[in-house]
């Protein structure tokens, strides 16, 4: 049996692809128990015999799909201070006050655009959404600061 987080990768009526958020080890569900691309599901699985090499969900804790989206907001003084205070192409982080992260990252003022799309569309935005046990995910941007916000 494996305890964790998983991401679904992909996902049919029949079975499901979960890639674990901590290891990134993926396991192939024999029966997909009701999960989407792009959920996240807190449990635990186990390896089907005789060959094990599929698994089934036989625990779980808890099951929620991460929402990743651009925000009109500019980033904060803080995101802009710690942005000014480093050199481009290098990413601080920060807890938040409560649950999450912030991660603040600075970039070739040019590349702002190009950086928030490249966030947008990782999936390891949503893999550490996971880890971080989030729903949503906040990304900010202005010339040359973008801000990637986890939050409950």
């Amino acid at each position: 049996m494996k305890e964790g987080t998983f991401v679904v990768t992909e996902a049919d009526e029949a079975s499901a692809v979960l890639r674990d958020a901590e290891d990134r080890q993926i396991h192939t569900l024999a029966e997909n128990p009701g999960l989407e691309t792009g959920d996240v599901l807190e449990g635990a699985i186990e390896a089907e015999p005789p060959m094990e090499v599929v698994w089934s969900v036989v625990e779980t804790e808890r099951q929620y799909s991460v929402s990743v989206s651009e925000s009109p907001e500019p980033p904060t003084q803080r995101a802009r201070e710690t942005a000014a205070a480093q050199d481009v192409g290098e990413v601080s982080r920060h807890e938040r006050a409560g649950t999450g992260e912030v991660h603040v990252l600075t970039v070739p003022e040019d590349g702002t655009d190009a950086a928030v799309a490249d966030i947008l569309d990782d999936e390891g935005t949503v893999e550490r959404a996971a880890r971080l046990g989030v729903e949503r995910v906040e990304v900010r941007a202005e010339g040359g600061v973008v801000s990637v916000r986890y939050l409950p």
